[in-house]
C-alpha cells in the first residue's frame, strides 16, 4: 500500500514538473465571418439561414509549446463551409462542416503535426470534417495597442482588420452579438476593411470588404490542456 501511494506521489511530481517546465502557448488571433459579428438583433435576423455560413480562423503563436513542441513563430489556419449560419453555439449550430487546414511553410514536420493537434483542438473539428491539409506562406501584423491586424495565408487568404469603434454602430444596439468560433483569452468584435477568401476544395470564394464580420483577439493554451490534448 505504501509503495502503491510512493509510485502515485512521483508521477504526480513528475508530470506537474513536465508542465511547469513547458511554456504556455501564446499568440494573436483574426476570425472572418460571412455575417455580422458586430451588430444587432435585427440584423442578425435578417441574416440567418442566407449567409454566415462560411468563416475563416487564423492563429500567429508569438510563444511558447504544445505537445512539447516549440512553436513560436509558427501559424496556422482553417477555414470552413457549413452548413448552417454558425451562430451563438457557433459549430454546433451547423450539421455538416467541411474544413481546410493550412500551416505555416516554413514549420518542420514535428510543428507541422502539432500545429495541425493545435487547431484540431481550437476548433474540435475532427479528421473526417478536415477535407484537406496545405502548406503555405503566412504574414501576420498585429498591433495590440491600436487593434489592428492584417493576415495573409498564401493564396487562401488576405484579411485586414481593426477594432469595430462607436462610428460602426448603425442601429445603436450593436454588441459582439455572436461568440468567437473558438476560446479566447480576450477579444474585440471587428471591421474586416479588406476580406478576400478562397478555398478551392470546398468550391468556395468570398471577399468581406467594409463589413462588421471580424474579431481580434489572443489565445493562451497552459500546459496541462497539452497533455489532455495529446492524450
Amino acid at each position: 500500500m505504501i509503495r502503491t501511494s510512493f509510485f502515485a506521489t512521483l508521477t504526480a511530481m513528475l508530470l506537474a514538473s513536465s508542465a511547469f517546465a513547458a511554456s504556455p502557448l501564446k499568440g494573436t488571433y483574426v476570425e472572418a465571418r460571412t455575417c455580422q459579428v458586430y451588430t444587432g438583433p435585427c440584423f442578425a435576423n435578417g441574416e440567418v439561414g442566407s449567409t454566415g455560413k462560411d468563416a475563416i480562423m487564423t492563429w500567429n503563436v508569438t510563444e511558447g509549446e504544445f505537445e512539447g513542441v516549440d512553436l513560436t513563430g509558427m501559424s496556422v489556419a482553417v477555414i470552413v463551409k457549413t452548413s448552417e449560419t454558425l451562430g451563438f453555439k457557433g459549430f454546433k449550430n451547423a450539421k455538416t462542416i467541411r474544413a481546410v487546414l493550412i500551416v505555416d511553410e516554413t514549420a518542420s514536420t514535428e510543428q507541422a503535426a502539432a500545429l495541425t493537434a493545435f487547431a484540431k483542438k481550437q476548433t474540435s473539428l475532427n479528421d473526417e470534417q478536415i477535407e484537406e491539409s496545405q502548406s503555405a506562406g503566412f504574414e501576420s501584423e498585429f498591433d495590440r495597442g491600436t487593434l489592428n491586424a492584417t493576415v495573409t495565408v498564401g493564396e487562401f487568404a488576405h484579411l485586414k482588420a481593426r477594432k469595430a469603434r462607436p462610428g460602426d454602430c448603425i442601429c445603436s444596439n450593436e454588441s459582439a452579438y455572436y461568440p468567437p468560433l473558438t476560446k479566447l483569452e480576450g477579444f474585440v468584435p471587428g471591421v474586416t476593411i479588406d476580406g478576400d477568401v478562397t478555398a478551392r476544395k470546398l468550391g468556395t470564394r468570398w471577399s468581406i470588404p467594409d463589413t462588421r464580420t471580424a474579431y481580434l483577439g489572443t489565445f493562451r493554451v497552459n500546459p496541462e490542456e497539452a497533455q489532455v490534448a495529446q492524450k
